[in-house]
C-alpha cells in the first residue's frame, strides 16, 4: 500500500516538474550572449576565425580515385582589399535570416515565434549573429586538392536578389560562383513552411578541362559562454556547448575539456555535430551514408564545430551535387526526428529519461489537440490518475479494512506482548481471515 502511494506521489511530482519545464519554455527570459560595445564592427574578422577544414590523409580510399589527399593548411583571412560582401535577407514563417555573399554564410538567425520575453514580442531569440562581440555563424563550402579552384566560405558568391520571402510551401535561395578556369558552383538553400530545417545543395559543374577532386564541408562557429550557476536561472544548470554523435552515442564536449585537451575529432557514418543550449540548437547533419570527419576545437573563446565529407572526383564536363542539412531552431521533437531520430539526444531529460520521455510524448500529443499547455497538463494528470485508478481503489479498500481491524490488532498486541513469534503468527491469521493486504 505504501509503495503504491509512493508511486502515485512520484508520478505527481514528475508531472509538476514537466509543468514547470513547460512554463519555463513560455515565460523564462532567454539568456542573450554577452555583447561588448568596446569592439567596433571593423574588428569582426579578428573575432571570427576564418579557418577552413583540412583535407587529411584519412579520407576513405573507396570514395575517390587517385592518390590519397594531402594535408592542406588552412587558408589565411580574406584580404582587406576584397569587395565588401552583400547581405541577403531571407524570411520564412518561422525564421528571419541574413546570408552573406561571402561564402554564402548564414550570419544571422532569429526565431520569429520565440520572443525573448512575451512582453516584448519584437525582441526575438537570436541563435546566430556576427555583430561585434556576439559571434555565431554557419558556414558551408568545398575543399579541393592539388590547388584546384574551390568555393569555400571565403569565396564571394553572387545573388540575383537581396531579399527572399517564403510565400508558398517552399523557398529556394540560390547563390552562384564562377571561376575563370571554368568551375561553377551553385549553392542552394531550401526552406519549408513551418520548419527550422535548411537543406543545402552545392552543385559543382566542372568545365576546367581536367578532373576536379574535393569534398564538401560545413562548420558552425559560436562564442563559448561560461556561466556561473544560479538558482534563479535554470539555464545555467543545462549544458551549453558542442555535441557530436558518432552513429552510436552522443558526446557533449565541455569548454574546460576542450581548453585542456585540445581539438576533438572522430570519423563516423550516420553522425552529426551541433551546438546546444537549454531550449535551442544549431546542427549540421550530413547525408547518413557518408563517412564524415567531425571535429570540435576552441580558439579565442570561439568554438568551431565542423564536418567534412568524403572526396569526390568530377570528370571534365560533368557535375555533382553535395548535400547536407542544417537545423537552426527550438528543440521540437517531431522536426528533429524527421531529420534524424538520433537528434532527440540533444534533449536531455536527466536521470528520469525512461519516465520523462514517454510522459512528454503524451503531453505533446494532448497539447496538439487542445493547443494549451496548462489544459494539457491537467488532462494528462487526469489520464495518469485513471491509469492508476485500480491501484488507488485497491489501496483505499485495504486502508479501510486496516482501520476496521485496528482494535483487534491492539488486542493481539496486548495478549502477545511477551511473545513476538506468537504475535506475528496471530497477525498473519487475522490478515488471512479478513483478506487484508498489509503491504
Amino acid at each position: 500500500m505504501d509503495n503504491q502511494r509512493l508511486l502515485i506521489w512520484a508520478t505527481f511530482g514528475l508531472m509538476l516538474w514537466l509543468a514547470y519545464q513547460a512554463w519555463m519554455q513560455d515565460y523564462e527570459p532567454v539568456p542573450q550572449p554577452a555583447v561588448s560595445v568596446e569592439h567596433p564592427t571593423s574588428q569582426i574578422p579578428d573575432q571570427i576565425p576564418d579557418s577552413l577544414p583540412i583535407l587529411g590523409v584519412d579520407e576513405p580510399a573507396a570514395a575517390v580515385e587517385g592518390p590519397a589527399l594531402p594535408e592542406q593548411p588552412a587558408l589565411p583571412v580574406a584580404a582587406a582589399s576584397e569587395p565588401s560582401a552583400a547581405m541577403v535577407r531571407v524570411t520564412t514563417d518561422v525564421l528571419d535570416l541574413v546570408i552573406s555573399t561571402k561564402g554564402a554564410t548564414i550570419t544571422e538567425a532569429r526565431l520569429k515565434k520565440y520572443p525573448v520575453h512575451k512582453d516584448h514580442p519584437e525582441q526575438l531569440v537570436t541563435l546566430l549573429n556576427t555583430a561585434a562581440g556576439d559571434t555565431g555563424q554557419l558556414q558551408t563550402g568545398l575543399r579541393a586538392t592539388d590547388g584546384l579552384p574551390e568555393a569555400n566560405h571565403l569565396t564571394t558568391f553572387t545573388s540575383s536578389r537581396q531579399r527572399y520571402e517564403l510565400t508558398g510551401d517552399a523557398l529556394d535561395v540560390p547563390f552562384t560562383w564562377t571561376d575563370d578556369s571554368g568551375m561553377t558552383v551553385e549553392k542552394h538553400f531550401r526552406f519549408t513552411r513551418g520548419s527550422y530545417r535548411i537543406d543545402v545543395a552545392q552543385v559543382v559543374r566542372n568545365e576546367t578541362g581536367k578532373p576536379w577532386r574535393g569534398a564538401a564541408y560545413a562548420q558552425l562557429q559560436r562564442r563559448s559562454k561560461a556561466f556561473e550557476r544560479s538558482m534563479f536561472n535554470v539555464d545555467t544548470y543545462s549544458f551549453d556547448g558542442p555535441i557530436i554523435y558518432d552513429g552510436e552515442k552522443a558526446t557533449k564536449l565541455k569548454r574546460d575539456d576542450l581548453l585542456k585537451d585540445g581539438a576533438y575529432s572522430i570519423t563516423a557514418a550516420n553522425g552529426w555535430v551541433a551546438a546546444i543550449e537549454h531550449h535551442f540548437l544549431s546542427a549540421i547533419v550530413p547525408p547518413p551514408a557518408d563517412d564524415e570527419r567531425y571535429s570540435v576545437a576552441i580558439s579565442n573563446d570561439i568554438v568551431i564545430a565542423s564536418s567534412i565529407g568524403p572526396a569526390q572526383r568530377i570528370a571534365p564536363g560533368a557535375e555533382a551535387t553535395f548535400a547536407s542539412t542544417l537545423f537552426v531552431g527550438p528543440k521540437l521533437q517531431r522536426q528533429l526526428d524527421e531529420i534524424s531520430p538520433s537528434l532527440k539526444l540533444t534533449v536531455d531529460y536527466g536521470w528520469l529519461t525512461l519516465i520523462s520521455g514517454p510522459l512528454f510524448w503524451l503531453l505533446s500529443k494532448v497539447h496538439a489537440l487542445v493547443q494549451n499547455w496548462g489544459l494539457a497538463i491537467i488532462l494528462v494528470t487526469i489520464l495518469i490518475k485513471l491509469a492508476f485508478y485500480k491501484l488507488t481503489e485497491a489501496s483505499g479498500r485495504s486502508m479501510a479494512k486496516m482501520r476496521k481491524i485496528q482494535p483487534r490488532m491492539k488486542a493481539l498486541q496486548e495478549r502477545y506482548k511477551d511473545d513476538r513469534q506468537g504475535l506475528s503468527q496471530a497477525m498473519m491469521d487475522l490478515y488471512k481471515r479478513e483478506k487484508v493486504n498489509p503491504a
